[in-house]
């Protein structure tokens, strides 16, 4: 830590030691075995871990909090590791458990941890507590549950900001859940890791544990969250295959520097001793940061490559390799790139390339580079913003390191086989879509008898254009397959994974690898089934789709309020009642502007909105919830009410009582938000009920918005 940061936290320190004089002994012991929570035990090897980093106050008593994650090598014997750090108060740990994921905030047989031998510990601030050993049995890549009661009032959570994994909670006063095998009493959620620092393995495969050393990229910013799609995540599935494996151990912040930090997020430099050096088995580092010191951070190239000497020097002093990864492309990330600072990355990585210093080097730089401009990211492995790349990115980072240059572990599969594209889009109905897999002989020998198939879902077809078994590949060399797959007819729109399989003998021995895909299915104009109907008043041609509980409509249309109701509907006749809901939700919508609409509608008359009643709820593209309705009969749309952000899948839900209407909208289909009630004098009767999609193509001439659904129902 810089001296600045030892000095606050002395004084902290002594401040809560003077105040803890007036309570028992016993409150203080648990502390002890904090002292070598970090340097570990023999045999401990770190197998997930997160650099806690700030800290709140959550205003809660008597709480649960059920953390999931996914470790990276198995054991026979696990322990966690919790941290009070950034506080300035102890914290009371009145019951802890550690158990088998069992889907959501469910765990198989959950274990009680102790500490010292007793149930509670309480950790003062700025310390951490290692709990006793447990017997479990811990898979590689397997989902572990820790779960944590706080008795009394939690005065301040210790946390990671960035979890990208729902963590569960049980109410304000839910009380000591930390037992539960099913997670019914955890009724709240967030994404922040609260207090769990690190869990630790003993009896495994592993000979040690790698630690991911990094900022946001690390920490798993832009990857799909509670899909464990980090590329340390990745790295660690790759080790997972080696006779000999590793724990890979996520040390990145979000924001992170190695030449400056600030407080709660304090350097590289400043966190190495706690976050990488006294990580328990750490044998190898992969330091992964400098682009946040030369974008936003304001250090020069010479600036980064000293921070970076300086790291290699201390891990080196204690017997860790370092692996240097290049610094990532930023160009397009907001303001941040001009050309002096890109030619100070280029310094910064011909250094790590180049400069003698690191033990090897991950070109990420290379990885997810666009060749045509290597300043930018290729878009195949771009999130959006320039900066941080996607899952499919991701996974290029774990590629590009070199498992035999970690020096862990040992005897890993040569060949790895991946798939592209990497998000194909294949029609429902459709004529097939060209996906190829690609098997790459990264090892030093060759391997012999490569055979390549496809995990698809029920129904799906497959073709291979000409054979799927290779008879050698040399060191190097690549033998790819392209394959024309084609989704059943009735397959749900949305996202579904293909997997592929390669087998090949290296060694003499069989030895695996496998990739997947999240594939988008999309629908194809067909057919709605009555009770259904259809309506439309675009001039463009309005086309519409029905997959069971599915709907599609493609619509054109200038607006959908106002003087102008230009829309297509699906909808049910006679179907809203004069009392009662209509509810939809709205999975996404594509095309045209950002006006576009997509939503429900009812009327006395949909196919004549003249005839009154009229009332619509949408989500538009992107301006957020729109309530309309027709305040006198006339057919027009005269009355607004919304906003704010748009979010999809929306669900949306009009309630409605004789001539007055409520309209709601939810993220998840249960916590309702209510937009507004309106009067609609002219609503009488039963009337209609539908799904409305409106291109607004004003400014936009011509163009079609593509309005997805995946629930609709009306009830009295």
């Amino acid at each position: 830590m810089s001296g600045r940061l030892e000095h606050l936290r002395a004084h902290r320190r002594f401040a809560v030691l003077a105040t803890a004089l007036a309570a028992t002994v016993a409150a203080l012991l648990p502390a002890t075995p904090a002292a070598s929570a970090g340097a570990g035990l023999p045999g401990w090897t770190g197998t997930w871990a997160t650099a806690q980093h700030a800290s709140y106050d959550p205003g809660t008593s008597e709480v649960t909090v059920r953390i999931p994650v996914r470790v990276s090598a198995g054991g026979s014997s696990v322990r966690i590791r919790l941290t009070n750090d950034f506080t300035t108060e102890p914290v009371t740990i009145g019951r802890a458990t550690v158990g088998r994921g069992d889907g959501g905030s469910a765990v198989t047989k959950p274990q009680q941890l102790r500490f010292g031998g007793k149930s509670e510990v309480t950790i003062p601030a700025g310390e951490q507590a290692a709990s006793d050993q447990v017997r479990l049995t811990v898979p590689a890549r397997g989902d572990l549950v820790v779960s944590l009661y706080f008795p009394g009032r939690l005065t301040h959570i210790s946390q990671h900001w960035m979890g990208l994994q729902t963590v569960y909670w049980t109410p304000d006063g839910g009380g000591d859940h930390a037992s539960d095998a099913d997670g019914d009493a955890f009724t709240r959620t967030d994404s922040t890791f609260p207090f769990l620092t690190g869990v630790d393995v003993q009896g495994g495969d592993a000979a040690g544990a790698v630690v991911a050393l990094g900022d946001s990229i690390t920490d798993g910013a832009a990857s799909t969250s509670n899909a464990n799609r980090r590329w340390p995540d990745y790295l660690a599935g790759r080790l997972s295959a080696c006779s000999t494996t590793a724990g890979v151990l996520n040390e990145g912040i979000s924001g992170n520097r190695i030449t400056a930090g600030v407080d709660g997020n304090p350097s590289a430099l400043d966190r190495l001793e706690r976050d990488v050096l006294s990580q328990p088995g750490a044998r190898t580092v992969v330091l992964f940061e400098g682009v946040n010191d030369l974008s936003w951070g304001g250090a020069t190239g010479d600036q980064v490559i000293d921070g970076m000497k300086e790291i290699v020097r201390r891990a080196h002093a204690r017997g860790l390799r370092v692996i240097g990864a290049t610094v990532v492309p930023y160009r397009g990330w907001g303001d941040w790139w001009t050309e002096a600072k890109e030619a100070d990355r280029q310094k910064v990585n011909t250094f790590v390339r180049d400069g003698g210093v690191f033990d090897g080097y991950a070109d990420f730089d290379k990885a997810v580079r666009d060749p045509d401009d290597p300043t930018r990211y290729a878009t195949a492995f771009d999130s959006g913003d320039h900066l941080h790349p996607n899952d499919t990115g991701m996974k290029a980072f774990a590629d590009a390191v070199d498992l035999a240059g970690l020096r862990v572990a040992r005897d890993c599969p040569s060949a790895r086989v991946r798939l592209t594209p990497y998000r194909p889009t294949l029609q429902a109905g459709g004529d097939g879509t060209e996906i190829t897999s690609t098997v790459t002989n990264t090892g030093t020998t060759a391997v012999t008898q490569v055979s390549t198939r496809l995990d698809l879902p029920d129904g799906w077809s497959a073709e291979p254009a000409g054979s799927t078994r290779t008879r050698s590949l040399a060191p190097g060399d690549s033998a790819t397959v392209t394959w024309t797959v084609t989704p059943a007819a009735d397959t749900t729109w949305g996202t579904h994974a293909i997997g592929v399989r390669t087998s090949f003998l290296q060694d003499g021995r069989t030895r695996h690898d496998s990739d997947s895909v999240d594939a988008t299915v999309t629908p194809a104009p067909s057919e709605v089934r009555a009770p259904y109907l259809t309506a439309a008043t675009t001039t463009e041609k309005a086309q519409f789709a029905q997959n069971g509980d599915q709907f599609a409509i493609w619509a054109g249309g200038q607006d959908l309020s106002g003087w102008k109701d230009e829309k297509a509907v699906v909808y049910l006749a006679d179907a809203a009642p004069p009392s009662g809901t209509v509810t939809a939700r709205v999975v996404g919508q594509t095309g045209s502007g950002p006006s576009a609409k997509a939503g429900i509608a009812v009327a006395n008359d949909l196919t004549s909105p003249e005839a009154g009643g009229y009332a619509v709820l949408t989500m538009s593209a992107q301006y957020g919830l729109e309530f309309l309705t027709d305040s006198d009969g006339d057919g027009k749309l005269d009355t607004w009410a919304g906003g704010g952000s748009s979010y999809h899948p929306a669900w949306l839900k009009l309630v409605r009582d004789g001539t007055s209407y409520t309209a709601y909208a939810s993220s998840d289909g249960t916590a309702w938000q209510q937009v507004a009630t309106a009067t609609v004098p002219s609503a009488s009767g039963t009337g209609d009920a539908g799904m409305v999609a409106s291109a607004v193509n004003l400014n936009y001439p011509d163009q079609i918005t593509t309005a997805l659904f995946d629930s609709f129902s009306t009830h009295a």
